[in-house]
């Protein structure tokens, strides 16, 4: 069969399949990263239905869907909401990054795979999932609560360290020297800096320059300034993702929301892509050996995260009710995980990260929702129970559930 054929075939079958399985996801009313990932597994290597003559065209896609991914995660936000988090959540921040990226690089140590395997995966159990914590948010009606600013800064805290995150380990995984890494990280945090002093200033300016009111316009001139600067950013060795974060957060205003609506569905097909690209490159039969450490590593930074949120919406206030709904929220991880965790696997530095931190994220992406659900009842019913114990008494039935008074999220996502 012709080699085009057969690369239509395949390509087809890869995008039918997410389709339904999208479908299905949606359905049962969880993320589908989940579920792309096993499809990337069965079409892979070792699975039931290896693939090769689409092989090249899906990492291509793979590799924009990273740079849509964080294109429209810059969107969602102004230089001026940045600032003001960061000058108002930073504690929140380090307790986060103490709290969830010690037991990722502790665990790498431990199974001896080395200090740069180690800031590899500390990243991979740090970061929380954006997109399935803001769906969550959704499905459950919490945009408005008391406590969904506090989870929203602490994402947006996220986001912002990996503009620094992500060329120190690029630096580390491309094996440079301290010199030359850190003339890569200042790079990176000058470019961040700038576009962020450039955003905050004269941000209606370069939001005019891209602006046209013809759809098609618009779409081609986000875009291509978008692979152009992550392009640009790739070659000065900081990241083509971060490149494509500061783009979005120098527009604004109209332009941002209308770049955001056409966007939206081209982020979603090349960011599945990418979820099955991951799982093309991670053989099945590796995943049961990291099975077990990937469910402690998942249960330990479960309780991490959860910590996190009620230590932030303490600090910020909020009654215990949405305390333990601020870190049960907090739980999930995926895309972000997944893209730290591919630039290893590119670089070859430890065979079995991949399949442990596809593991990991699959059991956490299931279990994020189930926690944001149900961590604020259930510790609830818990401390009832506990006060009963110590009065030697039964314990009372639970009161109603009540959600905390809403209000807006000031300083989080826009609209």
């Amino acid at each position: 069969m012709h080699s085009s054929a057969v690369f239509l075939i395949e390509f087809g079958a890869i995008i039918l399949s997410l389709g339904l399985l999208g479908r299905l996801a949606g359905r049962l009313r969880f993320s589908p990263i989940p579920l792309y990932l096993l499809a990337g597994l069965a079409f892979g290597e070792g699975g039931l239905l290896p693939m090769g003559a689409s092989e090249e065209f899906v990492a291509i896609g793979a590799e924009i869907g990273v740079i849509l991914l964080l294109l429209m995660l810059g969107l969602e936000y102004t230089a001026s909401d940045l600032v003001s988090n960061l000058k108002t959540q930073y504690p929140a921040g380090l307790v986060d990054a103490a709290l969830n990226a010690l037991p990722g690089a502790a665990m790498a140590l431990l199974l001896g795979w080395g200090p740069v395997a180690a800031v590899v995966l500390a990243g991979v159990t740090w970061i929380s999932s954006s997109g399935v914590i803001a769906k969550v948010l959704g499905d459950l009606g919490r945009l408005g609560n008391r406590e969904t600013p506090v989870v929203l800064s602490i994402l947006v805290l996220e986001d912002l360290s990996m503009a620094v995150y992500l060329p120190i380990i690029t630096a580390l995984l491309a094996g440079t020297g301290l010199a030359a890494g850190s003339v890569t990280l200042a790079v990176a945090l000058g470019a961040a800096g700038l576009v962020l002093v450039l955003a905050a200033r004269y941000g209606r300016h370069i939001s005019r320059f891209v602006s046209s009111d013809d759809p098609e316009k618009l779409l081609l001139v986000v875009l291509g300034l978008t692979l152009l600067v992550a392009g640009l950013a790739q070659q000065l060795q900081v990241s083509a993702a971060v490149g494509a974060f500061l783009v979005g957060i120098a527009l604004s205003g109209e332009v941002a929301e209308g770049a955001h609506n056409l966007l939206a569905p081209l982020r979603d097909l090349f960011a599945a892509v990418f979820f099955v690209f991951f799982g093309l490159h991670t053989d099945p039969s590796s995943i049961p050996p990291v099975i077990l450490p990937a469910l402690a590593l998942a249960l330990v930074t479960a309780g991490t995260k959860i910590a996190t949120g009620y230590w932030a919406a303490r600090r910020a206030g909020i009654s215990a009710k949405g305390r333990w709904r601020a870190g049960g929220t907090l739980v999930a991880r995926g895309e972000f995980s997944i893209v730290i965790a591919g630039l290893a696997v590119t670089s070859g530095i430890e065979p079995s990260l991949g399949p442990l931190a596809t593991a990991y994220v699959l059991i956490l992406v299931v279990l994020g929702p189930l926690t944001a659900r149900y961590t604020e009842p259930l510790a609830i019913r818990l401390a009832i129970r506990l006060t009963a114990a110590r009065r030697g008494r039964q314990p009372a039935p639970a009161p109603a559930e009540s959600e905390d008074a809403a209000e807006p999220a000031a300083g989080g996502p826009r609209a």
